[in-house]
């Protein structure tokens, strides 16, 4: 991570380098670029454990086999680009809000649209000003959504349809963050799909399978079902298929000093493959 001394991109846009398929993919929570305005009082020990570190690297091949990769550069803690716009706590608020807000259990949590809990850690000292907010909007939520749906028309345009997989990391004690008691254990891959609404069946199971049969464990909308993005780009009766893929950090980082491990290159070349095996999935239905 590091904080930003100037105005930068608000994100990287990686283009096909082989033979174009319809298959856009997003890096929404990889952003490690921390704006000169984010005025929070935690320090980057506590704030990169919001980030889905090195998710942008780990699916860096996707360009190779013909996708698009979108990663945001600044990180969700500041604004979180998976979210409504109306998903916002009023009670962070210094003033009301220039619309109603729809505040979800996210928000409850302090992770709405503008996160104000991070791990049980209050992230402001003060409340926020409208203005300050609307920038974030503006300046970041609005060009990354802008471009995200600029790629997926394109692929509508060019090929009918579009595969589009929304990738995150998930930390491994992530039932406990969420409040859900139990002893469950968290899945190395957590694949969403909002209750198979989201996408064609058939994109699930064979990533599904391509996984299991490399050992890891797969879990379906358990505990992450897909969110914003996802639930806006899914439209599987228009030929939008979308997919949200969840990662368990254990597998490639230490999640103390968010430093890689030694599975990292494992996992790489894992999802390197799954990437070759969706190409000649989607090549096989174009």
């Amino acid at each position: 991570m590091k904080f930003a001394d100037s105005d930068f991109e608000p994100y990287r846009l990686l283009l096909p380098e082989a033979d174009a398929i319809p298959l856009v993919c997003d890096s929404p929570h990889s952003g490690s670029i921390y704006p000169q305005d984010f005025d929070t009082v935690l320090p980057a020990s506590i704030l990169r454990a919001a980030e889905d570190a090195y998710v942008d690297e780990l699916w860096g091949a996707v360009p190779r086999h013909g996708g698009t990769l979108l990663c945001a550069e600044f990180p969700r803690s500041y604004i979180d680009v998976n979210r409504e716009l109306d998903d916002i706590d009023p009670n962070i608020l210094a003033e009301p809000w220039t619309s109603e807000v729809r505040p979800t259990e996210k928000s409850r949590l302090g992770y709405g649209l503008f996160w104000h809990n991070l791990d049980g850690h209050a992230m402001y000292d003060r409340k926020l000003w409208v203005g300050e907010l609307e920038n974030r909007i503006s300046s970041y939520y609005e060009p990354y959504h802008r471009e995200l749906w600029k790629q997926i028309d394109l692929a509508m345009e060019r090929f009918g349809m579009v595969w589009h997989l929304n990738l995150h990391s998930m930390p491994s004690n992530s039932y406990a963050l969420m409040q859900q008691s139990g002893d469950k254990q968290l899945a190395d891959f957590v694949l969403g799909d909002r209750d198979g609404t989201t996408c064609d069946p058939t994109l699930t199971g064979i990533i599904e399978d391509f996984l299991t049969e490399r050992g890891y464990s797969v879990a379906r909308n358990d505990p992450f079902k897909g969110v914003a993005l996802v639930a806006r780009v899914g439209q599987p009766a228009e030929r939008r298929h979308s997919l949200q893929i969840e990662i368990n950090r254990k597998l490639y980082m230490d999640e103390t000093d968010f430093e890689k491990t030694a599975g990292f290159a494992t996992l790489q070349r894992d999802l390197d493959g799954l990437q070759a095996h969706l190409r000649d999935f989607i090549r096989s239905l174009m």
